[in-house]
């Protein structure tokens, strides 16, 4: 699934130049010059984010960007409940140094008045000779200045707070290890998963495994697999991961193995060991990675399995039919049927129509053997049991080998009931979460993402318990970041932008927004209840009426408003097969559980749109709730969570069909940044009305686009006067933009590279993605139809293999659809108008004033510096061919001689033959 980082919209369009040529209409934004402009002056756009490979990055990186921040001191906060003394500060703050932060306010503001005064300047002499291209720019220059302004304002006080794990340790962890000892509280961790196909099951058990070996108190963590499919080969590939953790878990406690997530792990070259044994760490680690390899086969060969398995079962009972016609079932090992969606699809099997499952794949390691000896599965003893059998091998005294609780769950689905897509599956985990564990906290991930920083749980705890914040804080957010984006990042996936900019910025005001991934939450936030400070006990309501008919739910509300933010909750109780206990699980996993209720609403994850991230963080936000955004500490060396991005143009695009259409229908939803949200604060307010406008940018950005079409008027059509002013006033406002971009670099520590590439995939995205997305909103109202929810397809691993041809073969793929035609249109216009440009200027030479030829060759300019901002997709034009992109500076100049050429020999033609033309 694709989590959705709200992008910020661009900034501001610049006015559209005239220039012109005796015989031709030239743009000085020049065939979609203005466009150009425009997107050197945008920021935020885009989404997708992430980090390079950090082990080529490391600690030098993170050390210069601190090197523009200073700490901000804090006093701690004295802890009223237990009657003295003072409460923990678990976190550091820092602010951007003052010799950047103020210089940067000040041309904020000087840009905004040097902005307004343009604008009105064009109002005011309003001599054009297209007059209605005039007012649409004049328009445009107006949007594009006030969306520049959303955009900036929330930047004015960035903010950085790193956790402090060491204190955590100190004040929650009795014994170094964490184990027996530890107070912290409960989390539990959600994984969701649409189907095995979209989203390879390697990937989804590398999560699972990560999260499993995760350093936090084993009695404290569950781990839930929500798969939407209801497949049962998911649930048998859980079973198989969870008997290879019995391995892998104490592996990496042992050796403090990191990142903890198995196949990139076993893909690490040179290694710098860690851990207390280094005599056994050879030994240990074939050991380890021959079982891994053999859990992958398993796991390959699961279907086939399961078919296999299922034609026998099917033999077998067709033969005790007497007239056979017995049910062609998808059958479990242990010789049941499997409630989901079978291979051959039936009647209450089928996609979109089965039953709810909830399975306890590992139970709770208090109902397990306390000792440091691996426990066993609990789910089928036919599958996961091989690596449990070889722990033997491995020495694993003083080592805690127990594995946390396991949980495999699919909500029921039934034609007739809006299924709510992932709000819907995780509002499913919420309520079966609170049946079996009710952790104070809950973590999720999407099944690409796995935890790269076997730290991070702790690292997000450290702000929920600071004592200054925590209890206001109702989610912590980190940074996307992945690993597989191709070391140009030639579609901007990594979005440092916006990751280390706008999210710093928001961190300064009411919090970062939610991202859709890697995002811890209160319960009780999620719940609809409001923060602390606005609230008494007593006024919160636990009733039916919100939060569903489910008694035991209704009770595990009740639970979790009376636990005690510094109080662990002590171990489970064995989990039985009372069926009382089954029905309230299926109670609440039913299809129909949400009807009539508040979940959707004010609880839990929002409904009905497609960006339910967005606008999840902002019904939190409005209830007076803050948010917190972690950055790792630069001693750990490692960032929290890493994924796979789509860096395929195609897939890339549809997911910011869905992000830029999602956003939008935040906009037209009683979640309406200006109408709604009372407890934000103004800026915050700012921020989250920019994420829901800016996709309509683009449809300015694309009028200009096309301009170049008009070199083949031949009239010279000047859209502004006076020229010389008008350029002057150009100048400073797209120079002032340039100026704050480099402030905005320094603080937030990211590269040029970062910036210049989060420009280019703007300019791409405004002429496909964005206005895509606005023509959706557009035809809703007439088709009922909202954006269409579509999973995005992850590039299969090659299993480690380090050829850069084969790791990024997706990115060669070029697969047209409808919105890639308008770039497609523009690249081949902007070339075909250098083309005609050069021949005009052949044909007209020494007839041209010297206007003139400043005008045309300032054109020229403009179309070059467009098609540079393009230049990304004429590689994914080019398909296989980009593997070396200088061919482009072949093609493209011989393109511009044959234009040229072909427009010189068409004038002489008219001339001499068709002199009435």
């Amino acid at each position: 699934m694709s989590s959705s980082p709200a992008p910020g919209a661009a900034g501001l369009n610049e006015p559209l130049l005239a220039n012109g040529g005796d015989g031709g209409l030239h743009f000085q934004a020049g065939g979609g010059a203005l466009a150009a402009v425009v997107v050197a002056n945008a920021h935020g756009g885009g989404g997708g984010g992430g980090a390079k490979d950090e082990k080529k990055k490391g600690g030098a990186v993170k050390a210069a960007k601190d090197g523009y921040w200073v700490d901000v001191q804090q006093p701690p906060v004295a802890d009223v409940e237990s009657g003295g003394g003072d409460r923990p500060l678990l976190f550091s703050t820092k602010r951007v140094m003052p010799a950047i932060l103020y210089p940067y306010r000040v041309l904020i503001l000087v840009r905004l008045v040097a902005v307004v005064l343009f604008i009105a300047w064009r109002i005011k002499h309003n001599n054009s000779d297209v007059m209605w291209f005039w007012v649409t720019s004049v328009v445009g220059d107006a949007w594009f200045a006030q969306s520049w302004l959303l955009y900036q304002l929330p930047k004015f006080n960035p903010i950085k707070r790193t956790p402090d794990l060491g204190a955590l340790r100190q004040h929650y962890d009795e014994l170094p290890d964490g184990g027996g000892g530890s107070i912290l509280p409960g989390i539990d961790v959600f994984v969701t998963t649409a189907d095995p196909v979209s989203e390879p099951v390697l990937y989804t058990m590398n999560c699972v495994l990560s999260i499993l070996a995760t350093d936090y108190p084993v009695d404290r963590l569950t781990c839930y697999l929500t798969d939407d499919s209801g497949a049962l080969v998911l649930y048998e590939a859980l079973v198989e991961a969870a008997g290879f953790a019995a391995l892998w878990v104490p592996f990496c406690r042992k050796h403090a193995v990191e990142p903890r997530a198995p196949e990139s792990y076993f893909r690490l070259e040179g290694m710098i060991y860690n851990g207390r044994s280094p005599g056994e760490f050879m030994s240990d680690y074939g050991h380890v990675r021959r079982e891994y390899e053999e859990l992958k086969a398993r796991l390959e060969m699961l279907p086939a399995t399961i078919k296999e398995r299922s034609d026998v079962y099917n033999a077998m009972n067709a033969a005790k039919e007497e007239g056979g016609g017995a049910t062609n079932a998808t059958w479990m090992a242990d010789g049941t049927q499997w409630p989901g969606t079978w291979i051959v699809p039936a009647e209450n099997h089928r996609k979109g129509h089965h039953a709810g499952v909830v399975k306890i794949v590992q139970k709770h390691p208090s109902c397990c053997s306390i000792s440091t000896k691996p426990p066993q599965p609990q789910a089928d003893e036919h599958q996961g049991t091989q690596a449990v059998r070889n722990t033997a091998v491995i020495n694993l005294d003083g080592v805690d080998a127990r594995v946390p609780m396991v949980v495999y769950m699919s909500r029921e689905k039934a034609p007739g009931h809006e299924h709510n897509k992932k709000a819907g599956n995780l509002n499913a985990q919420l309520r079966v979460s609170a049946l079996l564990s009710n952790a104070p906290f809950t973590i999720n991930f999407d099944c690409d993402h796995y935890i790269n920083n076997s730290q991070a749980l702790r690292a997000a705890i450290c702000f929920m318990l600071d004592s200054r914040d925590g209890d206001a804080t109702g989610f912590v957010q980190f940074p996307q970041r992945f690993e597989n984006v191709d070391p140009t990042d030639r579609y901007g996936n990594h979005n440092r932008v916006f990751f280390d900019g706008a999210m710093y910025a928001l961190n300064g005001l009411q919090g970062p927004t939610y991202i859709g991934t890697g995002c811890m939450f209160r319960r009780l936030a999620l719940y609809g209840v409001e923060p602390p400070r606005w609230r008494a006990a007593e006024e919160v309501a636990v009733d039916s009426a919100k939060f569903g008919n489910s008694a035991l739910f209704l009770s595990s509300v009740l639970a979790a408003l009376k636990q005690e933010r510094r109080v662990a909750p002590g171990p489970a109780e064995e989990l039985d097969d009372d069926p009382a206990f089954l029905a309230e699980l299926a109670t609440v996993v039913s299809s129909s559980y949400d009807h009539g209720t508040d979940w959707g609403s004010s609880v839990g994850y929002i409904y009905k749109i497609a960006t339910e991230d967005i606008v999840t963080g902002y019904r939190i936000h409005g209830q007076g709730w803050r948010s917190m955004y972690c950055s790792m500490p630069t001693e750990t060396g490692r960032e929290a969570f890493l994924g796979t991005a789509p860096i395929n143009l195609t897939e890339r695009l549809y997911q910011i069909v869905r992000w830029s259409g999602g956003s939008m229908e935040v906009f037209f939803s009683p979640y309406n940044p200006i109408f709604s949200g009372r407890r934000l604060h103004p800026l915050q307010r700012a921020a989250y009305l920019n994420f829901t406008i800016y996709p309509v940018t683009s449809v300015f950005i694309l009028l200009y686009a096309f301009c170049p079409v008009m070199w083949l008027i031949p009239a010279e059509i000047l859209i502004q006067r006076p020229f010389t002013r008008y350029v002057l006033y150009l100048v400073v406002v797209v120079g002032l933009i340039h100026v704050i971009g480099l402030f905005e670099i320094r603080w937030a520590g990211i590269a040029w590279t970062d910036w210049w590439r989060n420009e280019q995939f703007f300019m791409i995205a405004s002429m496909s993605a964005y206005p895509t997305a606005v023509l959706h909103m557009v035809v809703k109202p007439i088709t009922g139809k909202g954006i269409h929810f579509r999973v995005t397809c992850k590039q299969q691993t090659t299993g480690g293999d380090d050829d850069d041809d084969d790791r990024y073969a997706d990115m060669y793929e070029m697969r047209w659809v409808p919105m890639l035609i308008p770039p497609a249109v523009v690249l081949f216009a902007n070339v075909m108008a250098i083309g005609v440009a050069m021949g005009k200027a052949i044909v007209y030479n020494g007839i041209w004033s010297a206007a003139q030829k400043r005008h045309a060759a300032l054109g020229i300019v403009f179309n070059v510096w467009i098609m540079v901002l393009l230049y990304p997709f004429a590689l994914a034009i080019m398909g296989r061919w980009s593997k070396k992109p200088g061919i482009l500076f072949v093609v493209l100049p011989v393109a511009f001689v044959l234009f040229s050429m072909l427009y010189i020999g068409l004038h002489y033609f008219l001339v001499n033959f068709l002199p009435f033309v």
